[in-house]
């Protein structure tokens, strides 16, 4: 189905490059890790990051004055397709999708040149301080604050469900910078070194068992003022900016279709696949035109004029949605077929993001089935997409 969608021999020409490449160099062992479920490891995610970077591709969605490809979005897909069928880890998705893009669009001359080469290389690993236990979904509401004192800024709080802190180097904060104005017009971004005095990071082992998300407490941490990206008390539009540089890969058509492929080889080595069930032939056949349906739908919003904003944005929401209850049903699909032996976890080892190479094949599925259940969560929340796309299918009725 992939191919049908590629609208040009250029297209078609930069997929099969893409293929080609990743078939050539990625690690066996990563790519069986993957597939059993498992997450990457941080030698994994910097090792395939500075392959990608070597290869001119460490940045997909920057444009190539900055180092990256200055691919369009649709190009972008057809990358990000090929690194999930595989399945391979994506670029970086803090360093490259998230902070890149801020820094190129707000950050000072300075900072660009000093910070983009090192996160296209993964020659440091950010990850992202934004939810507070108080605000998740409201991230207007955040508390955690940057009192100036001459020239750092000194930083009082705590950041929830952060991903990767435990093996990040730096972490991007939105924080509160001007108590007295309106919640959202008081906040700025700020880069914090992990490695601060005064920071200290407790894990959060997850229904998965796994440990990939942190807690991050600030406790008088003196970071420098020129750590500051873009102005001050503006951090709220570089958040949303940031959160609007998905889109490319937000249905995640391709990851889901890896999955089901490898749904479809466990059932034959279980022997499912040899006389199926018509209801399972029914399960499969209503994944397969679902997802059929999602990719062009997909394709379509991004292959379109820009036209009007809200339109797109309603799209994007669109796309969220199904693509996040599509990928939740396929996890289910594999626990189902994995059966009662996939429940059996390993006790969660602190600092380790997957359950271990010595696993039994079945056992990692479980966890990334119990995982994908905050896919209706992060990136924004389903609740949060349909409303956006109520509000813009009334306001087009009115």
């Amino acid at each position: 189905m992939h191919e049908a969608n590629d609208r040009s021999a250029a297209h078609a020409t930069l997929r099969a490059e893409i293929r080609a490449f990743v078939d050539q160099n990625l690690a066996t062992v990563t790519r069986d890790r993957l597939r059993r479920g498992c997450f990457p490891t941080r030698d994994e995610i910097v090792g395939w990051q500075r392959c990608l970077d070597r290869q001119g591709w460490g940045a997909p969605n920057w444009p190539r004055e900055n180092g990256g490809t200055g691919w369009d979005d649709l190009e972008q897909l057809i990358f990000l397709e090929e690194c999930a069928g595989a399945p391979a880890p994506a670029p970086h998705v803090f360093n490259i999708t998230m902070l890149g893009p801020v820094l190129i669009r707000f950050g000072r001359p300075d900072q660009r040149d000093y910070w983009l080469p090192k996160l296209r290389a993964a020659e440091v690993l950010f990850c992202q301080g934004f939810s507070e236990p108080d605000a998740g979904s409201d991230l207007a509401s955040l508390r955690t604050s940057a009192a100036a004192d001459g020239s750092d800024y000194v930083i009082n709080g705590q950041k929830t469900w952060t991903t990767s802190a435990h093996y990040a180097d730096w972490i991007f904060c939105l924080l509160r910078t001007d108590p007295s104005v309106k919640k959202q017009e008081g906040i700025s971004f700020v880069l914090v070194d992990l490695r601060s005095p005064g920071v200290a990071i407790r894990p959060i082992i997850s229904i998965d068992g796994r440990h990939s998300l942190n807690e991050v407490f600030f406790d008088n941490v003196r970071v420098p003022r020129s750590n500051l990206v873009g102005e001050e008390n503006k951090g709220w539009d570089y958040a949303r900016f940031l959160l609007g540089n998905e889109r490319a890969s937000i249905a995640g058509v391709a990851r889901t279709r890896e999955r089901l492929a490898y749904a479809l080889e466990l059932a034959a080595s279980r022997g499912i696949g040899a006389r199926p069930s018509r209801a399972f032939l029914r399960r499969i056949a209503l994944i397969e035109a679902e997802l059929d349906a999602l990719e062009r739908t997909q394709y379509r919003v991004l292959g379109a004029p820009a036209g009007i904003p809200q339109a797109r944005i309603a799209a994007t929401a669109a796309l969220k949605v199904k693509g996040t209850e599509l990928f939740q049903e396929v996890t289910t699909l594999l626990l189902d077929i994995a059966g009662p032996a996939a429940l059996r976890l390993h006790q969660p080892r602190l600092g380790d993001p997957d359950p271990g190479d010595d696993s039994p094949v079945l056992q990692p599925l479980a966890a990334a089935h119990l995982y994908s259940r905050a896919a209706s969560i992060y990136g924004g929340a389903n609740e949060v997409q349909k409303t956006i796309l109520a509000n813009h299918l009334f306001a087009a009725e009115g």
